[in-house]
């Protein structure tokens, strides 16, 4: 798992390979399939639901009053969509635990 604080794409295929005993190289194209498929259904407004883990939904924001933070003035802030993500009841669960010694990941040999 990590050592610092962010997970990043580079410390997930790194895993991927270490996990499964594949070259970082052949690693790469299962991480970066999975986030391309995940951004084109976000795209077209479909959620995404992985089981254990969560669900990232596509939520539409009306037309709203706003403000500059800069110079204070008001403005319109136009409809727009955002992405959401709300944790499975396993990891807020896992998450909300107190810290045990992280298992490590088995590797095949």
């Amino acid at each position: 798992m990590p050592e610092s604080g962010t997970l990043t794409k580079a410390k997930i295929i790194d895993a991927e390979a270490e996990s499964n005993g594949y070259t970082r190289k052949k690693s790469i194209e299962p991480v970066e399939t999975m986030l391309e498929l995940i951004k084109q259904s976000l795209e077209t407004g479909e959620d995404v639901l992985i089981s254990g883990f969560g669900v990232f939904c596509v939520k539409q924001k009306s037309k709203r009053k706003g403000g500059n933070p800069a110079t204070g003035t008001d403005m319109m802030l136009e409809p727009r969509r955002v992405v959401t993500f709300q944790c499975s009841g396993m990891l807020r669960e896992k998450v909300n635990r107190k810290k045990a010694a992280p298992k490590k990941i088995r590797t095949k040999k």
